[in-house]
This record gives C-alpha cells, sequence and structure tokens, in this order.
C-alpha cells in the first residue's frame, strides 16, 4: 500500500492533524514554565505523548501507524540524524582537546582586559562555535573558562556572559556542521556550502553589530583587574586549530558534512593524541587519570563498559536525534491528513507577496524556537512543511528561505529568560566569582537582537531574496 498516495482522515476534520503540534506545545509550555524542566524528558514526553493523544482522532488507526513509520524513515529525517552524530564525535574531540582554553590563555597573557577581553571573547566564542557547530558546547566552554577570566580581567559580567552566548548563537548560525545549518539546509533541499556563502554577509553584519554594541554598553563599566595570570594553559592546544581550519575548508568545498567530519575527526583526534592532549585508548584507567581517551574501556566481567571521546560526542546527539524522529512522526501525520493544505490556504492570506512570505516564515520558526527554546526541533517543524512550499508559491529562493529558518531560530532562542541556553549559562555562572540570574543576561545577548534586526530588514528591502537563482 502506497500510504504516501492515502489522505490520513481525522474525526474533526484536516486541521486535526495539527493535534500533534498542538499537544506538543502545550506541554512544552507546561514543562518549562510550570514545572521549571528542561531535560530530556520535558522534551521527548511532550513528542512523544503528542502522536499518542492524535492517535485516537485518526479514522484509520493503521494508516495512522504506518504514517507515523514513513515520516521516521524518511530521508528528510535521516540525512540530518546521519549528519550530527558525525558532527557530534568531531566537535567532542576539540571541546575535550582544550582548544577554547587555549583560546582563552592566548588572550589573557597578551595583557587583554575589561571591555576588550569581551570583544574577544565574542570573537573566540564565534571561531570556535562555527568550527565545532555547537552553541551549547562553546557556551560550556566560554563560560567555564573566559568567564572567570574575564571577571579576574575587569570585564563587565552579564555582558561577557552575553557575548559569550552571542558567539555560541553565531557559530550555531554559521557554522558548516551546525545542526540549524544541516537542518536548514536539508529542509529545502539545497546544498550547505551554498546556504553557509549566502548567510555570511547577514551573520557578519549582526557581528559587527554585536562588537559596536560592546564597545558602547562596556566602555562605562569599571571593573576590578587583576594583573595575575588568571587562565593557565597548554599551548599546545592551539594547534587543533589546524584541523578546524581544514574541516571548515572541505565542508565548503565537498558540500559533505559527512565527508568534511570524518576526515576532521581522524585529522583532530590524530593531531590531539600526537599532541599529548587525549590517548588515544586506555584500559582500565587508573582514578587519578586526568586525560581523556577516545576509547576507554573499564569494568570487570558482564559490568565491563566501552566509553570514551567518540562515545560521548554520540551520545551528546542523542537528545536532537529522538526529538527528531518523533517530530518528523508529527509533520507526516499532519501532511497526510492535509493540515499543512489548509494552513497554506489560510496563510495565503496574510502572505499575499514574496514580502508577506518571508514574514509568515519568520514568525513562525521565532515563535516555534522561543517556546521550545530549542531551533533545529522548530527549523524541522517549519521548514519542509511551511517554508519550502511557501518560498515555491511566492518564487523565494530556497538558499534565501534556508537562512531566514536558520537566522532566525537563532536570535530568540538564545535570549529569553527561560530557554536553556540561559540557563545552561547562569549554571555556569553560579559558583563563580560573580554569579548572574537569567533576567541579568537576557539584554546583552546583543547578537540575537542584532540578527534579529538585520534579518527584518532584509525583509523589507528585499535583500537576498533571490540568492543563487540565476532568473532573477
Amino acid at each position: 500500500m502506497d500510504i504516501e498516495s492515502k489522505k490520513l482522515e481525522f474525526y474533526g476534520g484536516e486541521w486535526v492533524s495539527f493535534l500533534p503540534f498542538v499537544v506538543f506545545l502545550v506541554m512544552i509550555i507546561l514543562t518549562t514554565f510550570y514545572f521549571g524542566s528542561i531535560s530530556d524528558g520535558a522534551l521527548w514526553v511532550p513528542a512523544y505523548t503528542a502522536l499518542i493523544v492524535a492517535f485516537f482522532f485518526a479514522k484509520d488507526k493503521k494508516l495512522y501507524a504506518d504514517t507515523i513509520i514513513n515520516g521516521m524513515a524518511s530521508r528528510d529525517a535521516i540525512v540530518p540524524i546521519v549528519c550530527w552524530i558525525f558532527a557530534g564525535v568531531f566537535s567532542r574531540i576539540l571541546r575535550t582537546s582544550g582548544l577554547a582554553n587555549g583560546i582563552a590563555g592566548l588572550a589573557a597573557s597578551i595583557g587583554i582586559e575589561g571591555t576588550s577581553f569581551i570583544i574577544v571573547s565574542f570573537i573566540a566564542s564565534a571561531i570556535f562555535a562555527t568550527a565545532s557547530g555547537t552553541g551549547f558546547g562553546t557556551i560550556a566552554a566560554g563560560m567555564g573558562v573566559l568567564y572567570p577570566a574575564g571577571i579576574a580581567l575587569g570585564a563587565h559580567p552579564a555582558l561577557l556572559a552575553g557575548a559569550i552566548v552571542s558567539g555560541g548563537a553565531f557559530g550555531d548560525n554559521l557554522a558548516p556542521i551546525s545542526d540549524t545549518t544541516i537542518c536548514s539546509a536539508t529542509s529545502l533541499g539545497v546544498d550547505v556550502p551554498g546556504v553557509v556563502k549566502s548567510r555570511l554577509k547577514y551573520a557578519l553584519a549582526a557581528g559587527l553589530i554585536t562588537i559596536i554594541g560592546i564597545i558602547i554598553i562596556g566602555s562605562g563599566y569599571k571593573g576590578t583587574v587583576s594583573a595575575a595570570n588568571v587562565v593557565q594553559y597548554d599551548p599546545k592546544t592551539l594547534l587543533m586549530l589546524i584541523p578546524v581550519a581544514l574541516t571548515i575548508w572541505i565542508a565548503i568545498k565537498t558540500g559533505d558534512i559527512i565527508i568534511a567530519t570524518t576526515i576532521g575527526t581522524v585529522l583532530g583526534s590524530g593531531t590531539a593524541i600526537l599532541a599529548g592532549l587525549m590517548d588515544f585508548i586506555q584500559v582500565d584507567p587508573s582514578p587519578d587519570v586526568v586525560k581523556e581517551a577516545l576509547i576507554r574501556i573499564s569494568g570487570t566481567g558482564l559490568d565491563r563498559t566501552v566509553d570514551g571521546v567518540i562515545y560521548t560526542g554520540i551520545n551528546s546527539m542523542m537528545q536532537v536525534v529522538v526529538l527528531a524522529l518523533l517530530l518528523f512522526g508529527s509533520i507526516e501525520i499532519m501532511r497526510a491528513g492535509h493540515g499543512d493544505v489548509k494552513l497554506l490556504n489560510a496563510l495565503g492570506n496574510v502572505a499575499k507577496s514574496p514580502r508577506g512570505a518571508e514574514f509568515v516564515i519568520s514568525a513562525m520558526v521565532i515563535l516555534l524556537s522561543s517556546l521550545m527554546g530549542l531551533n533545529a526541533p522548530a527549523i524541522l517543524a517549519v521548514g519542509p512543511s511551511f517554508a519550502k512550499p511557501l518560498s515555491k508559491r511566492y518564487g523565494i529562493s530556497p538558499y534565501r528561505a534556508a537562512n531566514l529558518l536558520d537566522a532566525q531560530s537563532n536570535t530568540l532562542v538564545y535570549s529569553l529568560p527561560w530557554t536553556p541556553a540561559i540557563i545552561y549559562t547562569i549554571g555556569f555562572a553560579k559558583d563563580s566569582a560573580y554569579p548572574l540570574t537569567a533576567i541579568e543576561i537576557t539584554p546583552y545577548v546583543l547578537y540575537s537582537y542584532a540578527m534579529l534586526a538585520v534579518m527584518f530588514v532584509t525583509i523589507i528591502f528585499g535583500i537576498g531574496r533571490y540568492d543563487n537563482m540565476e532568473n532573477k
């Protein structure tokens, strides 16, 4: 039976095919605001429950089950999942090698302090995030190293934290191996290198505005500067910039994230091992061993376990992988129920022009990512179902639509006080010399607001609307 050709009927009509999304969003809001949870379960449980609730509204239960499987097994779902797994391992190798600590130590050792250190922190975070493709990894590395160093060097605490988060958002938006880049490109059916090249002008503009904002705000702050060498680092960690540069170059040249991250993983792990930054394998390591290993075997008998950097890198992607599978099940249910057709017809009354379509796409992904606190799932929900057909209807370049999805999903999701990015950040600041609250950081994630302004200006003036379209 070709289930793609059969319409999934619901009691209550075609709009009921949106029920999985409605249940998912309601439960996300409850778990985030009422129960205050940002754990894996706070996302997985709502996504799974949404599929269960909608099941009872489907007239053909067998077709409903087959539709879920079809969505989860689709190429749209599998391509980003495979890319995330390979990118996760490469990202973990960079983090474990101590690259972020090396960048921070180099800056501190040459006497950079105060607002200058905040600018360096933003640039360093942006470079690291662009190389590794992880906003959260950048926040962890930056808040663990750059934040305490900056406080000791007289930096504005909230502005420094906001700069680190901003750097993570910059890289999450631009990195060829970022999950949002992969999601936005695959959702619109375009190549990653083309998306990255066309996105560069937006990211650099927002980055420049961010630096100007840091200079203006930080110029009026005077902190206590310590002459101590606040950051100790191994200069050999800077060797990891070589595989980083090569990986980015390969990703842009080949347009294949699997190729780039495979080569990057081999080069990165080889460099780290040869430089003595990590071991290749450890068998039954003693408790006092502090160096990480690509592969680590420990325990005895049935309790013997295998983990290490490779395992940790793969495991770090499990949250978004499981969530993506569940969401693609919901997306396929909506499509099979013709809910997307209903919505597009309704949006047609609002999006009556290319400019209107871009506003609608932006509003949808900003709203969804802000509510969920995560951007990749929001792109997955909006991209293939709404942004792709809307952009086709109004002659908007698929590269432009992909850039709208990615750029707009990296704005408020990094700055609103209830989002995981901000909660994650204050967790690192909690035990520092200057703890911060979420409300204190929110105004200073300048890149979020700069990118928001840049994208809406481009929508108003039609900038980039026909990127990579030869007939325009």
